[in-house]
């Protein structure tokens, strides 16, 4: 895993193309990738840790091919230069004396409340690609990154995970809810909003709870569930420390995952470690991380620990890496 580069939009632009709509952070548009990898070298060139409103792609290299195959992102700080919408689910009970009964109604609330959180998103793993812990890799790398970069980054993360898409391409939640204010499809919706964003939509929409018994049943039926493509990432999300916390994206209903940056397992369980030197044993398999802004790298290596907080490295991983005796490095734990 490394930092991408402008060299890296062909590739990116050809991932784009496979995943099949409504990936948001993904579009397969050159234009908006291009700004993204500029965005990218902008904060990679920012030499303070302020935090402020950016965005970092990362991208996964087969290093003996020099091949790309995979991709994620990192938003420092949501909702800067527009609001950050969602909807979150909840319940008004309401109780008539005279008959008796009580009512209780599921609504979905337009909110800001995210604002001002990182976000974790734009995670794709090429299909030929996924075995050998290689999602695990791309998802763990952003928070190794975080952890090697606090000072940029606040206190609580978000990932707004895909909702559910149909046979056609269409999304039910769209089409019950948002798609009868615009009169778009969620096709065209969904090409305008990856290339231009979708606060038209939050700009568009009533701002009133929705009544969500007032929507089909289709609709109501995926509120808060993710693609199926991305029911891995969702569990992968909840071993990590994320929550669903009744969240969900506005596009699509796909369910927006919350956690505390510092209780991620990842960035609770690395450590950093004083290269000792190079073992030929077979030693544990962990993520190990090195380097800041443009030279971060994270990888798979094996790991022989001293008792001395010194740990020796496969001959491999060092070379990846590019570390030498006496080099700190970040490693934790499949």
């Amino acid at each position: 895993m490394r930092p991408a580069r402008p060299d890296d939009l062909q590739t990116l632009y050809e991932m784009a193309k496979l995943t099949g709509g409504g990936f948001t952070n993904l579009p397969p548009d050159r234009k908006s990738l291009s700004a993204k990898l500029e965005r990218t070298a902008e904060a990679l060139a920012r030499p303070d840790d302020s935090m402020t409103d950016e965005m970092i792609v990362l991208v996964l290299e087969n290093s003996e091919t020099g091949q790309v195959r995979g991709t994620c992102q990192l938003f420092s700080e949501v909702g800067q230069k527009h609001p950050f919408y969602s909807y979150r689910l909840g319940t008004l009970t309401q109780h008539s004396r005279e008959l008796g009964r009580t009512f209780r109604a599921e609504m979905l609330t337009l909110t800001t409340d995210l604002e001002g959180s990182t976000e974790v998103g734009g995670l794709f793993l090429h299909p030929r690609e996924r075995a050998e812990g290689l999602g695990l890799l791309l998802a763990r790398s952003r928070y190794l990154y975080i952890r090697q970069h606090r000072a940029r980054f606040g206190d609580r993360v978000i990932a707004e995970l895909r909702g559910v898409i149909d046979e056609a391409g269409g999304s039910p939640f769209w089409d019950g809810l948002a798609g009868r204010f615009f009169g778009m499809s969620f096709q065209e919706a969904d090409e305008f909003n990856a290339i231009n964003g979708y606060q038209f939509i939050a700009d568009l929409m009533p701002k009133t709870p929705i009544y969500t018994a007032m929507l089909t049943d289709h609709a109501r039926s995926v509120i808060g569930l993710p693609h199926p493509n991305g029911r891995a990432a969702m569990r992968m999300l909840e071993a990590e420390g994320f929550k669903n916390a009744g969240y969900v994206d506005i596009f699509d209903g796909g369910p927006t995952m919350v956690g505390q940056i510092d209780s991620l397992r990842t960035v609770a369980e690395a450590r950093n470690v004083t290269l000792s030197g190079t073992h030929t044993e077979r030693g544990d398999k962990v993520l190990i991380a090195r380097g800041k802004r443009a030279d971060y790298r994270c990888a798979y290596g094996q790991v022989v620990e001293g008792e001395d907080g010194t740990a020796a490295l496969d001959a491999a991983s060092i070379a990846l890496l590019g570390l030498s005796p006496g080099d700190s490095f970040s490693m934790v734990g499949r």
